[in-house]
């Protein structure tokens, strides 16, 4: 199965707007902080879904964002996602809450000491330092745990 999604780090003050994973029963990001987006629908580009999920699940329209990298997923046997990863440091509207978890603002700092996942660890690592577009590959076991990563078709040693 080939999924499409988008993923977004809003910016503001040297913190990222992080959603904690808490309310859906059987969700693959349970407990996790990651940022926010979703799945495409039908005939969306990455920039119509992008700005469809942050307004659903923030409240926010974005008014400046970058396309930052492609994160090729591949979970067990059968699934493979395809994340286009943003980041937006502009937007206006008011917070919502948000039906999937949680949203708070995070220290940039502080977000490794959040309940992320291995490979969200390496892709913030090169939003940090400004890494120019790249794509990552991140190979999970069905235990969720990374097997394998290659950032622009070189493998990572983890």
């Amino acid at each position: 199965m080939k999924e499409l999604s988008t993923l977004c780090y809003i910016e503001k003050d040297g913190k990222y707007l992080m959603l904690h994973r808490t309310v859906k029963g059987n969700d693959v990001n349970r407990d996790k902080w990651i940022g926010v987006g979703g799945h495409f629908e039908k005939n969306e580009s990455p920039e119509e879904c992008l700005l469809r999920e942050v307004k659903e699940e923030t409240g926010y329209t974005l008014t400046s964002w970058q396309y930052r990298g492609i994160v090729t997923f591949v979970y067990g046997e059968d699934t493979i996602e395809y994340m286009f990863l943003f980041t937006a440091d502009g937007f206006e509207g008011t917070q919502i809450s948000c039906d999937e978890g949680e949203l708070e603002w995070v220290e940039k700092a502080a977000i490794y000491d959040l309940n992320l996942w291995e490979g969200d660890k390496i892709f913030l690592r090169l939003l940090e330092e400004n890494h120019p577009f790249f794509s990552l590959k991140l190979v999970y076991d069905t235990d969720d745990v990374l097997q394998y990563a290659a950032l622009d078709g070189k493998r990572l040693w983890l």
